[in-house]
């Protein structure tokens, strides 16, 4: 089972990739898969492509459902949905 978090753009890249951040921690993405992508958008990414772009209100419900649900912290208390 995956569990996909909403993670914003925070810079596009040469060869269709971006950079995304969670609570400080960046990672390189492809985002080749969806059209006109922007710096700020929303992505769902999986094994390293982003996969479907969120409007940013869907974004914040998504994350503030994970809250409620518990499913905001790595075990260590870290808070992974900043």
């Amino acid at each position: 089972m995956c569990l996909a978090i909403p993670i914003r753009v925070d810079a596009l890249l040469p060869d269709a990739m971006a950079r995304v951040t969670l609570n400080g921690v960046s990672r390189l993405v492809s985002v080749a898969l969806l059209e006109n992508v922007a710096v700020g958008d929303y992505v769902i990414i999986h094994v390293g492509y982003a996969l479907a772009r969120l409007d940013p209100e869907e974004a914040a419900q998504t994350l503030a459902l994970m809250r409620a649900a518990g499913l905001s912290s790595f075990p260590g208390g870290q808070d992974v949905l900043q």
